[in-house]
């Protein structure tokens, strides 16, 4: 018997909209997170994926997220686009004011989104990379939840506070990376437990402050960054750029927020855009040509770029036109869905 269920791409989206629908999110928040939970699925993101899911249900039972307010944009005669997602997921609030984003990069050369009081359970990647499909370079940057402890500390002060960046590429997949700033996504962690695997070394300590590669206890205690000090204050950028400057929660308040109830956290997103074309000074194909030694000299040395293996995964369920998800996953949606 087998150990996998396979999906079509339609089956995904509506498992995920009678999911999403059922827990009480209306019809334009369902679409818009089934929409992401789709593209992570289909390039075997199984920590964003349907997986999420469980997720968004648990954000729905704490009561305090609103699962059909509409996003709010406030009129700015500058770069900053400001959209209150008014204590909604941010998926949506995205999705509305993506094209005043685009427009005003391409008005100005560089141009912000800030998205305000939301909920964000999602992978970065798939809105930085709406952004260089239109040609346009882009950063992402979230708080979370205070999981993880900063180099030196032992508690949770930080987020898991993931970075995400794509730039164009004429004919061919941008170069994107995506990554959390923790040594592992805090959605990582959740799989090793429910697969009752151990976790790499390095990756968390217990509420005492001592390394543990059991999942249960890392989310017990606190997750650690990547690459010790200097990940550690990668991440505190993120705080403060995705926070007290948009004039939002840190993973700190965001935490005190969610008063133990668990749930997606509540804070706010920053996304930058940059116009190449403004930016190159009108040589923007030639320094597209520079990109792209970049780019083959170190796919030369047998080195990969990030998100290669997520755009194979892409391209391969795509052509088949299905996803394969554990057994017990599915059994487990299914559940919810009922």
């Amino acid at each position: 018997m087998s150990d996998t269920v396979k999906l079509t791409l339609d089956e995904i989206r509506n498992l995920s909209l009678s999911i999403l629908t059922k827990s009480g999110f209306g019809p334009e928040h369902a679409a818009a997170i089934a929409d992401v939970l789709t593209t992570c699925q289909v390039d075997d993101c199984q920590s964003h994926g349907l997986f999420r899911l469980f997720m968004c249900n648990d954000t729905m039972k704490t009561g305090k997220i609103d699962g059909h307010v509409a996003p709010a944009l406030a009129p700015s005669d500058n770069a900053i686009v400001r959209v209150d997602a008014r204590g909604g997921m941010s998926l949506l609030a995205f999705r509305e004011t993506l094209p005043v984003l685009i427009e005003k990069t391409r008005t100005h050369g560089i141009a912000a989104m800030a998205i305000n009081r939301c909920f964000h359970f999602s992978a970065l990647w798939p809105e930085v990379e709406s952004l260089s499909s239109e040609g346009l370079a882009a950063m992402a940057m979230v708080p979370s939840h205070s999981w993880v402890a900063p180099a030196g500390g032992t508690r949770g002060s930080l987020g898991t506070n993931p970075l995400a960046f794509s730039w164009p590429r004429q004919g061919k997949d941008p170069f994107t990376f995506d990554f959390a700033t923790s040594a592992f996504a805090r959605g990582e962690i959740e799989l090793y437990h429910r697969a009752g695997k151990p976790l790499p070394e390095g990756v968390a300590i217990d509420k005492y402050g001592n390394p543990t590669t059991d999942p249960q206890t890392a989310m017990e205690g606190a997750m650690l960054t990547f690459g010790s000090y200097k990940g550690s204050a990668l991440s505190i950028m993120i705080e403060l750029l995705a926070g007290p400057l948009i004039d939002d929660l840190t993973s700190l308040e965001s935490m005190e927020f969610a008063e133990g109830q668990g749930g997606a956290p509540y804070h706010g997103e920053i996304i930058l855009a940059f116009d190449p074309a403004q930016f190159s000074g009108g040589r923007a194909a030639a320094n597209d040509e520079r990109a792209e030694r970049l780019f083959a000299d170190i796919v030369d040395q047998g080195a990969r770029l990030p998100s290669q293996r997520r755009f194979a995964a892409r391209a391969h369920n795509t052509a088949r036109g299905h996803v394969e998800i554990a057994k017990t996953l599915y059994e487990d949606l299914l559940v919810l869905a009922e």
